[in-house]
């Protein structure tokens, strides 16, 4: 588990950077942007359609926001030079979260990865087939059954069927850590590895609930560096916060933006005591 240093301020813990949202769909980020906070990041960037950046920067007063053009669509599209100093300056990055998988984005895409020196997070409408990380810099993937059925060319029922082996094959593939998420969630290495989480709870299949676990993702990649664990404890801490939430709203319609909230208490709980 990612641990802070309990001398260390905000610097120590990291900083993240989410890139995504559009005119339609402005919430996305704030939902990945809060997740990262509640992860324990000790700073937030986020950049996005100039035409909501200033709302979000009033609803999110913890993030430096920063508004990105925007094409007929209200989709964001292209970079500026702020979004290139703080994708250099990251230690982790967030991108697609509440984009559409357009090729008019494929350009904004590219340009985070290849500036990005952090650990990088792909998610929602930044997935693509060709994805291949640096070696020895693994992404993080983070499709449900529907987006891994684009991104391997199989029917979806087919995912369903395989998950195991498609995940392990497209992390192996594109290098990446993948996350194959569903009410089972698979976990797939580039080097092999597989993990199985089959803990969470049904409420947690709700809009926005990906983008809060992309977001957690991020910010424990922040702190600890490492593509793996923060793949693996981001999954399982925000499927402790659903069940949380089960046990005090109910097992089904609690809300997207109540998942981060119990997230700091769960964290607390898994740091080893002194003796």
């Amino acid at each position: 588990m990612p641990l802070p240093d309990p001398d260390g301020g905000k610097e120590r813990r990291g900083r993240v950077l989410v890139v995504g949202g559009s005119s339609r769909v402005p919430g996305a980020v704030l939902l990945a942007g809060t997740g990262a906070l509640r992860a324990g990041a000790g700073k937030l960037q986020v950049a996005t359609a100039d035409d909501v950046a200033l709302p979000l920067a009033v609803a999110m007063p913890e993030a430096l926001v920063i508004g990105l053009p925007v094409n007929a669509k209200g989709e964001i599209v292209r970079g500026n030079a702020a979004l290139d100093e703080a994708v250099e300056g990251c230690d982790a990055a967030l991108i697609g979260s509440g984009m559409n998988p357009a090729p008019a984005s494929a350009p904004l895409v590219q340009r985070v990865l290849r500036q990005a020196g952090g650990t990088l997070v792909i998610d929602a409408g930044a997935l693509s087939a060709d994805l291949r990380a640096p070696p020895g810099r693994p992404y993080v993937l983070t499709p449900h059954a529907g987006e891994m059925a684009k991104l391997s060319g199989r029917e979806k029922a087919r995912v369903e069927q395989e998950p195991q082996a498609l995940a392990c094959t497209f992390a192996r593939r594109t290098r990446s850590v993948l996350v194959l998420k569903g009410a089972t969630t698979w976990i797939a290495a580039p080097d092999g590895r597989l993990w199985i989480h089959a803990g969470g709870c049904h409420g947690l299949g709700t809009s926005g609930s990906g983008d809060v676990l992309a977001g957690v993702i991020a910010g424990l990649a922040a702190r600890c560096g490492d593509a793996v664990q923060a793949a693996l404890w981001g999954v399982f801490v925000h499927a402790q916060a659903g069940l949380a939430l089960e046990a005090s709203v109910g097992s089904l319609g609690f809300l997207a933006r109540e998942i981060p909230g119990p997230i700091p208490g769960i964290l607390d709980r898994l740091r080893p005591r002194s003796a």
